[in-house]
């Protein structure tokens, strides 16, 4: 019984992966991309109930990726392989879109520097701090993260976006964080954030040209949107000029 219940599975693990090679995934429902998936972790199962427990427990494909390893663990069939083996794709992904652009080499205005800065944030569950730099011909010099945690806690690195600057001998610099909440709007703190980066970078004669906050696919440009002039000025502890910020963007 056991021979015929794993040759069953055999042949349609087969048939998953002669249809992949075939016609790729765009045809696969989100399950039998799971499916196949797990057929490199759980050699000796039907993961066909195991994709949909995932989907059922975390609502679809992104939500299976995005979701903390000791969470996958929760779900019946997922061992500590498989979930490593889920949570490795978006971070595969991501090093993937970056290393697609190491041959770009100048960023030629705000809208070029937001689109390479997002691909460091793919499937960033945690909030992360980046630092671009450029030279006075806006040739790429440095683009990384710099520190793991809300821009808020902007004292705790800020030492290390100097000495970068220096050490890169950059004009010019982008800082970028994530809201993993789906949030685009700043936050007192953001622009708290950004006053003292800018400060602190313009002792050493380096400009801070933007702060940009990414979150999923999309993204905000403080220079842009009009926040940027207003994190320059002292906030006060009631938040009244993000309020007012809001309030023009609305206009």
């Amino acid at each position: 019984m056991a021979g015929k219940e794993e040759n069953m599975h055999s042949g349609h693990r087969e048939r998953l992966r002669a249809r992949y090679r075939k016609n790729g995934l765009d045809s696969f429902e989100e399950y039998e991309v799971l499916e196949l998936l797990l057929f490199y972790a759980i050699p000796y199962q039907d993961t066909n109930p195991i994709a949909h427990r995932l989907l059922q427990r975390f609502g679809s494909l992104a939500g299976v990726l995005d979701a903390p390893v000791d969470e996958l663990t929760t779900v019946k069939g997922i061992g500590s392989n498989a979930a490593l083996l889920l949570k490795l794709l978006p971070d595969v992904y991501r090093r993937y879109q970056i290393s697609l652009q190491d041959k770009v080499t100048y960023i030629t205005g705000k809208r070029d520097a937001a689109t390479y800065i997002q691909k460091w944030f793919v499937g960033r569950s945690h909030e992360f701090v980046l630092l671009m730099l450029l030279d006075s011909r806006h040739r790429l010099l440095f683009c990384d993260t710099v520190n793991e945690g809300t821009a808020a806690t902007a004292n705790i690195y800020i030492r290390k976006i100097v000495q970068m600057a220096v050490h890169y001998e950059a004009v010019f610099a982008f800082v970028a964080h994530n809201h993993p909440s789906g949030e685009l709007l700043p936050s007192v703190q953001d622009l708290d954030a950004t006053r003292l980066i800018y400060q602190a970078l313009s002792s050493v004669e380096v400009q801070l040209v933007d702060h940009i906050i990414v979150s999923n696919e999309d993204y905000l440009s403080l220079k842009q949107s009009g926040y940027f002039d207003y994190a320059l000025e002292p906030i006060d502890g009631s938040g009244r000029q993000v309020a007012e910020a809001h309030e023009k963007q609305e206009d």
